[in-house]
C-alpha cells in the first residue's frame, strides 16, 4: 500500500533530514569525546604517568586508520550525503 500523492512528496525530504540531525549529534558527541580522550592522554603524558613516543603513535595510527577508512567508505554508501536535507539536517544537529 503506497501513501497517497499528496503526502508522498515528504518522504524523500523528511527521512534524509532525520537521518542527517542523528549524524549530526552523532559527529558532535563523538568529537567532543575524542578531544577530552585526547587533553587526558596530554596531562597524562605531560606529568608523567604516561610515557608515549612518535614511534608509538605512528604504529598504532596504522593499525587503526585503515579500518576507519573502510567504515567510512561504508557509511559513504549508506548516508544520503548529497541530498541538501540532510546537510541541514546535520549541521542543525552539530549545532545544537
Amino acid at each position: 500500500m503506497s501513501p497517497p500523492p499528496e503526502v508522498a512528496w515528504l518522504a524523500p525530504i523528511v527521512l534524509p533530514f532525520l537521518i542527517g540531525l542523528v549524524f549530526g549529534a552523532i559527529v558532535k558527541r563523538t568529537a567532543k569525546l575524542t578531544l577530552l580522550l585526547m587533553m587526558l592522554v596530554v596531562l597524562l603524558t605531560v606529568t608523567g604517568s604516561l610515557s608515549i613516543s612518535f614511534s608509538d603513535l605512528y604504529e598504532k595510527a596504522m593499525d587503526f586508520l585503515p579500518n576507519i577508512l573502510d567504515t567510512g567508505e561504508a557509511l559513504k554508501d549508506i548516508i544520503p550525503y548529497s541530498s541538501v536535507s540532510f546537510i541541514v539536517g546535520m549541521l542543525l544537529g552539530m549545532w545544537k
